[in-house]
């Protein structure tokens, strides 16, 4: 067995990563205050062909240093947008037949394990601060939440952690290996 070199990692262009099918999901980011969390969503969403990233409220934006040392390029390749209002970004999606998941512990929420998705779909999952979460007004607006599961002390995630597990998750369910 020996390690690929990155000539043999068969690497989109930034062209053909626009050009290219997206998995029918949408990141929504909102009041997240870490740069280097930010940059490995944008990371995390380019490794899996993510149709778009909305950066909400106080989440940084690119050109950023800080962000760009996670993401590695990735902001030129993903399509992203910043708005300021997190419920207003809902409400669009929701208008456009998009499925909104805040990702968040919440009564009656859905553990990602036994969320079914539907291949016809598009689907966009809302992270929240560090700290506080996904807020309540959001969680309200959305048409459910998923919950990971999670067994330890903590019963809490790193923002990056968290998106990139539901990110594989959803994408191994959609199968869009297949793409």
């Amino acid at each position: 067995m020996r390690k690929l070199e990155n000539s043999e990692l068969d690497r989109k262009s930034i062209e053909d990563f626009k050009d290219a099918k997206k998995t029918p999901i949408i990141i929504v980011l909102d009041d997240i205050r870490s740069l280097h969390n930010i940059g490995s969503v944008f990371r995390t969403a380019d490794a899996f062909l993510i149709e778009k990233i909305y950066l909400c409220g106080i989440t940084a934006t690119p050109p950023n240093k800080e962000i760009h040392k996670t993401a590695l390029g990735a902001t030129d390749t993903v399509t992203w947008e910043h708005k300021n209002d997190v419920l207003e970004v809902i409400s669009e999606l929701k208008s456009q037949n998009v499925e909104v998941f805040a990702i968040e512990q919440v009564e009656n929420s859905i553990f990602l394990n036994d969320f079914k998705v539907e291949n016809n779909k598009k689907y966009a999952l809302v992270f929240g601060n560090e700290v506080f979460g996904v807020n309540q007004d959001a969680i309200k607006l959305c048409n459910g939440t998923i919950e990971i599961p999670q067994l330890g002390t903590k019963h809490s995630l790193n923002i990056s952690v968290s998106t990139g597990i539901v990110i594989w998750d959803l994408f191994c369910k959609l199968d869009c290996l297949q793409v």
